[in-house]
């Protein structure tokens, strides 16, 4: 027999492809049950409606200890999902969810969002992450950028909706996430900036309309925002490229 052969037809080669294809085969297995971890099971959005966990199965749950202390279970059956209103347009399972409502509130299509922590987000020295400059002083705009402080934002139908009030940057990716926008009426809303289009003659915003922004969820606390309140802030302007007006939910051809 040629050396490292165990028998006539196995030798240690085979052996090792063997258990390579082994380890692949349970690495993929392995990675597939943890991908699990999130989103899963599925929530037909009916009631008493199956909830698919998909293959394979279910990991057993796992507390992650987060870096400020808290810890996460994860997966999290008895996590609440995102409130939504709306109903099916049909009978059948599976058939598309139609708001009732505002459906800007609705919390359905691009509006849906996630029940996340209602914490902040929190950088590894222990400081809020995400924070208006009037806080981070030593935070500015770039001498070759438009300052958008002080410039009307004009919504998809053309008209004000308020004026820029400060930017709200994360300290941690050194970019801005957000413009806090001043409302005829006093109250302050923030806009993500990857929703607006800065010009130097205004903010322009083609998801909302100038009267829709009164309802834009708020922050509880004027100096920082949480997990949870991104998340329905972004889901409003997100629900805004489809219902903001009836002519945005019909056929484009």
């Amino acid at each position: 027999m040629e050396t490292g052969a165990i028998t006539q037809y196995v030798d240690v080669a085979q052996l090792v492809l063997y258990a390579f294809w082994i380890f692949f085969a349970g690495l993929i297995y392995y990675l597939l049950r943890e991908n699990h971890r999130e989103g899963y099971p599925m929530d037909p959005g009916r009631e008493n409606g199956p909830r698919t966990g998909g293959w394979p199965s279910l990991p057993s749950a796992k507390t992650y200890k987060l870096h400020d202390g808290r810890e996460v279970l994860i997966p999290d059956l008895g996590r609440p999902d995102g409130a939504y209103s709306a109903q099916p347009t049909h009978g059948w399972i599976g058939a598309p969810l139609e708001p009732v409502g505002d459906p800007l509130l609705a919390g359905v299509g691009p509006g849906a969002w996630a029940q996340r922590s209602n914490e902040p987000d929190m950088g590894f020295d222990g400081a809020v992450k995400i924070v208006p400059l009037r806080v981070a002083g030593d935070h500015g705009v770039a001498l070759q950028d438009t300052d958008p402080r002080g410039l009307p934002v004009i919504g998809a139908d053309g008209e004000v909706a308020g004026q820029v009030k400060d930017l709200w940057v994360d300290r941690s990716e050194m970019l801005f996430r957000y413009l806090e926008v001043q409302l005829a009426g006093g109250r302050s809303v923030l806009l993500p900036m990857t929703f607006s289009r800065i010009r130097k003659t205004g903010v322009h915003v083609h998801a909302l309309l100038a009267g829709q922004f009164a309802n834009v969820p708020a922050t509880a606390s004027p100096d920082q925002v949480t997990f949870l309140e991104e998340e329905k802030i972004t889901a409003y302007y997100g629900a805004g490229t489809l219902y903001a007006t009836p002519q945005r939910q019909e056929p484009m051809l």
